[in-house]
């Protein structure tokens, strides 16, 4: 059974004057009920704001959940942060955590949103208001649920703000792969980068994630994965450089499935970047990664 999480609110009305569009997340549930699989579908509770507060400044989530973000900083997150998109926010940043805590139980489950690497302590950017990714591996650790705890960031932009907020933590890794020319333009260091060249295709792509990502596992022993599973990599997308194909991408999933199956490391998704005037088409990208993994992880 395939663990799926949900909530209408993920799908917020887009701010005016907002070239981002929220209804990917609604078409990506849309296609995974197409598609026949058999999947229970859990809806996050909003994430409290102690737990935001513990990795990010306390002044921007006092911005944030008063819907009052500075201009300077909504130009940087590409929208204003209206009282909808703050619910979406903390919403998604519970269906993460939620996600987590459902692969700890079954081994997979998959957040339908989330995946905001780019948020920093004290500003969102680039589409990310909140870093779902960060707030759930802190509070994986501090709750006692997992004592290491693996970021593993494949979207095709690097997770800058995800480095930034977990830097120095020997109990959490951030591993990015991601394509080097991209955005963000100055990058953070994670624990370990791997920055690809513009064109990289299948092969090439596989052969650096095959190099990089088994010998973490076995170095830093996660007790879960945290998985930013961005379907940007895709030679189609708008905004990613890379070259990879539909096989290319079921092919690094089924990878980083195989090897935490392998070790017996449960995994969470979380959907990530994914961009083009093809919505649909989009979305059915997401959610063939999500069958990807879903499929590898009961073989």
């Amino acid at each position: 059974m395939l663990h799926f999480v949900h909530h209408p609110g993920y799908v917020a009305p887009a701010p005016k004057g907002s070239a981002f569009r929220f209804n990917k997340y609604g078409l990506v549930r849309d296609a995974l009920a197409d598609s026949g699989r058999a999947a229970a579908v859990h809806a996050p509770e909003p994430m409290p704001r102690r737990w935001i507060e513990a990795v990010h400044d306390a002044d921007y989530v006092d911005e944030v959940m008063a819907a009052a973000v500075p201009q300077a900083k909504e130009r940087r997150i590409g929208f204003a942060v209206t009282p909808a998109i703050r619910e979406r926010s903390l919403l998604a940043q519970g269906g993460t955590w939620l996600a987590a805590c459902l692969a700890l139980e079954h081994g997979y489950a998959a957040n339908g949103a989330g995946g905001s690497h780019h948020a920093l302590p004290d500003t969102g950017a680039g589409y990310c208001v909140l870093n779902d990714l960060a707030v759930a591996a802190n509070r994986l650790v501090a709750e006692g649920r997992a004592r290491r705890v693996l970021v593993l960031d494949c979207d095709v932009h690097q997770g800058d703000g995800t480095a930034v907020l977990l830097a120095g933590r020997p109990d959490i890794f951030t591993l990015s792969v991601h394509a080097e020319k991209n955005f963000p333009a100055r990058k953070a260091r994670s624990s370990l980068d791997i920055g690809l060249p513009d064109g990289l295709g299948d092969d090439g792509y596989l052969a650096a994630l095959e190099k990089s990502l088994p010998a973490v596992l076995d170095q830093f022993g996660p007790e879960i994965i945290l998985y930013q599973a961005g379907v940007d990599p895709h030679r189609d997308d708008r905004l990613g450089r890379l070259g990879l194909s539909d096989a290319g991408l079921e092919a690094r999933d089924r990878h980083v499935m195989a090897e935490a199956r392998r070790r017996g490391v449960p995994l969470a998704s979380v959907l990530g970047g994914g961009y083009g005037d093809d919505h649909g088409e989009v979305a059915a990208r997401h959610v063939r990664t999500i069958l990807a993994l879903a499929d590898e992880a009961a073989r």
